[in-house]
């Protein structure tokens, strides 16, 4: 019996909406990340993209555990001296709470071009469900653990 490796064209990709709202950011963005690559389905294969895409909706309803929202920092170089930047989580939070779920999701993909064509799947919107507009992909609504 040979092993079973999936071809670009059989792939059966599927529209996902996960409403984020009070849950924890990393465990979210690992389920999100295991289901982006696919892994999560019998027909896995590594060097295909595999994975459904995920609308993310109520992004600025997530939480973060502890003292992460002012001890949490994320970090900007633009490669002059003197540039570096520091902003906190809870200042991400208010100003671009999509930007700290995509950064958390694209740490957990394949650092390579499958990695970017997989978080492109990715759709994250800060407000609620009726805003995102993919009714016509059918997106089925999934509960994370």
């Amino acid at each position: 019996m040979q092993t079973y490796s999936a071809k670009p064209g059989q792939i059966d990709q599927k529209w996902l909406i996960v409403d984020v709202e009070g849950k924890n950011l990393g465990r979210m963005a690992s389920q999100i990340a295991m289901i982006l690559m696919g892994k999560t389905k019998p027909t896995y294969t590594p060097h295909v993209d595999t994975g459904d895409y995920i609308v993310v909706v109520n992004a600025g309803k997530i939480a973060l555990t502890g003292n992460k929202l002012k001890d949490k920092k994320y970090y900007k170089h633009t490669k002059w001296m003197g540039s570096l930047t520091a902003t906190t989580a809870g200042e991400m939070l208010v100003k671009h709470p999509t930007h700290l779920i995509e950064f958390a999701v694209k740490g957990m993909l394949p650092k390579n071009r499958l990695g970017t064509q997989m978080l492109a799947k990715l759709k994250i919107h800060a407000g609620p469900c009726p805003e995102h507009g993919y009714s016509a992909q059918k997106a089925e609504i999934l509960e994370l653990k």
